[in-house]
Order: structure tokens, then sequence, then C-alpha cells
């Protein structure tokens, strides 16, 4: 049996918090009480809640990524109310107003719950035995050993997207006896770390399967999800931000080593197109496929390809999910789905109503012929509008438009198969891609579950009023929601929490593709796959810059409110433009259906709603200032 000091342990020394609690009850547990690693390690039970408690660590895509991460509120997808900052929301609201710094609490705060997950996984893997008696084969015990490495590697990897260089000391259990030239270290160079769990997971992944036959074992670690972390950092490896940032060549750590290299280097594009290229054969030989629906036609249905691909359960057919997370619905039910769903719907059906997505997503979207309406925005903030695409901004329509498809979002009253917009709908959001209608709730869209028009006028519509819990920019969020989800009748129907879907395979393998060898055949194929999906036309042709910049629209369109966007656009060191400016929606006060800019009562019209601000020093989260106060070896990031 160990000796008790032992079940006190540092991995990452310097991230040691000094008299926080341990990272798990099982180290909580006072000498004369607690449960010895035997005890633990000899029950299959308690060495399997072992390791689901580091699963634990692992971030919730749907509720997580909006209030606790906050990835889709700190990006230009969706914004809320000032007035929701107390009621749990005031640090994911700090960072849209700047407000930054080495003391703002972060309330996942990776800096210190991801080393006590490694921590737990190491204690796992030291300690973790076959137990024959107990159902506990040699094999079964190896397999969850790789997968505690795995969710070390992708804690590390989570780490490095915000922080940059972190402490970095792999697979060592230290001893609270250890001298304090142990236990305190400094900032290892990026690349390294990068390099070390580059090689960790091409290793674990020889040791798990692609898939698993058993639907309660979704959500385990699998090969495919190893590729999956592994392509995503090597991406964010190769991109601006982290490929000869000048911005980041003078950051040295206490030693006076530089954590990141000077220049660029294009070799870490093509090392990134690698991965993903692995990535995307491992899946196909494994079943993993773009999930679609088809018309009786045989046609692609982008509408139910679209919504689906985020409600269906891999089990049901979604093989698009590579990496998801399985939740207990006991456990997570309240924030897993009823609040997270609540959120996103009209006030008028007892949604929570003030969270909606930005004027600038809208913009965001195709038309349904594939073209942009918005080209850009002028010296005043309003839109260049592309002529040629059909759009306007004037108007309302005649008549309902009809598609080839089985979504219901849209049928109107009269329930006519395949209508996406009713009569009399604003001209803006006429004739829009498939993706536009499962993502956005506008004005006067169809509300089905109440049997109704959507009325976010103010003064007398049934989805606003004189409060916050209205969408203040005119919009709501229908994307990852069921149309089936009614907060007023208690209806959440189940959908799986996806971390990492092909198609950002797809895209990733493009743009790397694309910067290290443009031209290849295989970008435009993976763009068009994904835009085969979403029914619009294919891509034919376009300069290295041409196709970066169609990248990058097609990712903040085919992820909108998943919580990539944050990241890309960190990546892409374009964050000082994009999450840096004024952002607009409709008129919360208008009262009217008008589209006369001269008319304070026209509700649509382009209207201010509020500002953002982001500093150069944002791309990277700051070392907290909890953990220089105790490890003078840490050394702050650039600007704070």
């Amino acid at each position: 049996m160990k000796d008790i000091k032992y079940l006190i342990l540092a991995l990452i020394s310097s991230l040691l918090i000094i008299g926080t609690t341990g990272c798990s009850d099982f180290l909580d547990k006072k000498p004369d009480d607690y449960l010895t690693m035997e005890m633990i390690f000899s029950d299959k039970i308690r060495t399997e809640d072992w390791l689901a408690g580091v699963y634990s660590g692992i971030p919730n895509p749907m509720w997580g990524y909006f209030k606790e991460q906050g990835w889709n509120i700190m990006s230009d997808d969706i914004t809320i109310p000032s007035e929701w900052q107390p009621f749990g929301w005031k640090n994911v609201y700090a960072y849209t107003a700047g407000d930054w710094n080495p003391e703002s609490a972060w309330n996942p705060y990776y800096w210190v719950t991801f080393p006590q997950k490694i921590r737990s996984a190491l204690i796992f893997i030291e300690n973790a035995r076959p137990n024959q008696a107990q159902g506990m084969s040699e094999e079964y015990v190896t397999r969850m050993k790789y997968e505690a490495r795995f969710l070390i590697a992708y804690y590390y990897a989570l780490m490095l997207e915000i922080y940059g260089p972190i402490p970095f000391k792999p697979g060592v259990i230290e001893s609270v006896d250890a001298p304090e030239s142990e236990l305190m270290i400094t900032q290892t160079p990026y690349d390294d770390i990068v390099n070390w769990i580059d090689n960790e997971l091409v290793e674990v992944a020889k040791n798990l399967p692609a898939v698993y036959t058993q639907e309660a074992d979704w959500g385990r670690a699998t090969s495919a999800m190893c590729y999956a972390v592994r392509a995503r950092m090597l991406l964010f490896a190769a991109s601006p931000l982290f490929n000869g940032n000048p911005d980041l060549k003078d950051w040295k750590n206490s030693d006076g080593v530089n954590l990141f290299k000077p220049t660029a280097e294009i070799g870490k594009w093509a090392r990134a197109a690698t991965a993903h290229k692995e990535l995307i054969d491992l899946a196909h030989a494994n079943g993993y496929q773009l999930y679609k629906e088809y018309n009786n036609d045989g046609t692609i249905d982008p509408f139910m390809s679209y919504y689906n691909m985020s409600l269906k359960k891999f089990s049901e057919g979604n093989k698009e999910i590579i990496f998801g997370r399985t939740w207990d619905p006991g456990r997570d039910y309240y924030e897993g789905l009823a609040n997270w769903q609540a959120h996103h719907l009209p006030k008028g059906i007892n949604g929570n109503a003030g969270m909606g997505v930005t004027q600038e997503l809208v913009d965001a979207f195709y038309m349904k012929n594939g073209m942009s309406p918005i080209l850009g925005y002028d010296s005043n903030n309003m839109p260049i509008i592309n002529a040629a695409s059909g759009y306007s901004e004037s108007g309302f329509s005649t008549g309902g438009e009809i598609r080839n498809t089985k979504w219901k979002g849209g049928l109107g009253p009269d329930n006519i198969q395949g209508q996406v917009t009713l009569s009399g709908t604003f001209n803006m959001y006429c004739n829009r891609e498939a993706r536009f209608y499962v993502s956005v709730i506008y004005n006067e869209a169809w509300l089905g579950v109440d049997n109704r028009r959507v009325e976010f006028y103010q003064n007398g519509g049934r989805d606003t009023g004189n409060t916050f819990d209205a969408p203040q920019n005119g919009y709501n969020v229908r994307k990852r929601i069921s149309l089936d989800a009614f907060p007023r009748e208690g209806k959440y129907p189940y959908q799986p929490g996806i971390l990492y879907r092909l198609a950002e395979a797809y895209l990733g393998y493009a743009e790397a593709l694309n910067e290290s060898d443009p031209g290849n055949a295989d970008i435009l194929k993976y763009i068009n796959d994904v835009r085969q999906r979403a029914g619009i036309p294919n891509v034919t042709s376009g300069s290295q810059d041409e196709i970066r910049k169609l990248i990058q629209k097609e990712r903040r369109v085919e992820f909108n409110c998943e919580g990539i966007r944050f990241h890309d656009v960190r990546r892409w060191k374009i964050a000082e433009t994009e999450l840096n400016r004024p952002y607009y929606g409709m008129n919360f006060k208008g009262s009217a259906k008008s589209d006369d800019i001269n008319n304070p009562d026209a509700f649509y019209k382009r209207t201010f709603y509020k500002n953002r601000r982001f500093y150069k020093k944002m791309y990277l989260w700051p070392v907290p200032q909890a953990q220089i106060d105790i490890n003078p070896k840490l050394i702050q990031a650039p600007g704070y």
C-alpha cells in the first residue's frame, strides 16, 4: 500500500495551488477514514469511477462553451445582454469589454484544474490493475490506461490553445517532500510541448479502437479522437498566432530561453496537412462520414442534413461525430439540456430569450446561389451589398418560398411541405442558404411549437418586452436546438455534445494544404464536400489568397455557434479587427413592420447594439497572478 504522502501529488509542480482542494473526493479524505489506493483499485466500480473523474474535465460543448468557457459569447457569433452579468455571466462578459488581466476570474481555470485531472490520470495509470474476479481483464485495464494517457495529452493541448507555453513535466508525480527546485519550474517552449503531445497521441492511437461497438462506450477515447486532437493542435501551431508571431518573439522563460521561434515555418503547415489527412483516412476507413439526409429524388436535403448533424446520436447514424462528450442525464439535465436550450429560445414560449446571433453572423451566410450577400463594411460600419447575389435589405416577400426539403422549420399555419420562409418575410432573410435557416431565429420566422410567427417587435410582441430577457439585437439562436424544444411544456430533447466532427477535419485539411501546397486538388475537393452538404454550388478556382478567405468564411458559417469561431479569429490573428468594432442588429425598440431607416419605430433597419473591445494582449490568457505569487519562475504573457 502506498504511503499517504503519495496521495498528495503534483504533476506540474509550479501549478500546484497551496491550500486548495485536491483532484477528487478520494484525496480530500482525512488519514483515519480515507480510501486507500488498495481499496480503490481492487474494486471495479471504484476504478471506473476514478477514470470517469478524469474524463469529467472534458469541456461541455453546449452550456460550457456559452457560460463557462464562454467561447461563443467571447467571439462574434452570439451576444448576451449586459444585465445577465450578475447571473453567472460576469467573467465571460468582461472579456467582450476588454476587461481581461492576470486577476480576472474565469470559471474553468485551466491552469489549475487540468493539472489536477492530469495528476489524477497519472495516479490511475500507476495503480489500476487487472482483477479477474471483478471482471477487470488485463486487456481492459490496459485500454483504460491508454484512455488516461489520451486525456493527459488532450488537457495539455487545451492549455496550449489559450495560454501558449506552460510549465511542462510530463509523466512525473512529485512527492510533497521533493525539493523546491523541483516543484518550482518555468514555462517550456511551445514547440517542445507540441512535439510531445503529437508523439504521445500517435502512440496512444495505436492502442485504442477507432470506434466502439457498444453504445454505452460512446464518448470514451478512440484512435480517431487522438488524431482529431492532434490535427487541431498542429493547425493551431502552424497558424499566425503561434507560427512566427512578432509579438511573441521576445517572450522568454526565467532561464532566458525563447518560448517561441522568431520566424514562421512553412513546414508546420505541411505537418498539419499530413495530420489532417491521416485523420480523414482513419475516419473513412472506420465508417465516419459527413452526416447527410436525402430527399425522395435522391438529392441531398441540406436543411435536414445540417439540422440533424448536431442533434442525431452516433448510434442513430450520425457518423460525423469524431469526438463527443458523454454525459449523464441525471447529472447534466439542467445545464446540459434544459438551461442550454431555453436560453436560445423566444420569451413567448418561456425561453430565456436574451441570447441572440449577431447581425455580422447573419451577414456571413451565403445566398442559396452560393454568393456572399455582403462584401464588407464601409467606414460607417454599413454593409457593402453584393448586388449580383440577389440580396436586398428593403421590402418584404409576397409569397412563401418552397424548397426541396423535409425540414419543418418553416411550414407555416397551412403546413406547407418544403416551405422555408413565409409570405411577408423581410427580404434580408429570403433566398438564403439552408444553414442560415437552421441557425437563426429572425423576426416573423415560423415558431412551430406555438403554431405562430415569432414576434420580436417591441411593445406588443409576444417574444420581447421591456426586459433584458429578450433579443436586444433582434435575433435568437436556432443552431443545435431541436424544433421540438418547448420550454413552456418542459420539452428538452436529448442531443449529443460534439467537440469535433469530420467537417472540421475536411476544412482544416484544406486550409493547411492551401498554405503548404496551394493548387493541390484536395483543397477544393474537401471544401466542396462541405458545401455540397450545405446545398450551395462548388468552388471551381481561386488564388491562394482567395481560397484562404473562402476557407475562413466557410468555417465561420459551417461551425457557427459551436465554439470554434473564437479560436479561429485568434489563431488567424484577426481578432483585433473582428472582435474590436461596433456590433449591430435589428432595431430592438422598433414596433412597426417597417424598413424605413428614417422611422424611429421601424424594426427592420440596422441599429447599433454594442461595442466590443479586444486588445492585442488578449490573444493569450494571462498566467493567473495567484500562480505567479506562488511560483516566481513563471513569466507573464506579453502585454499583461
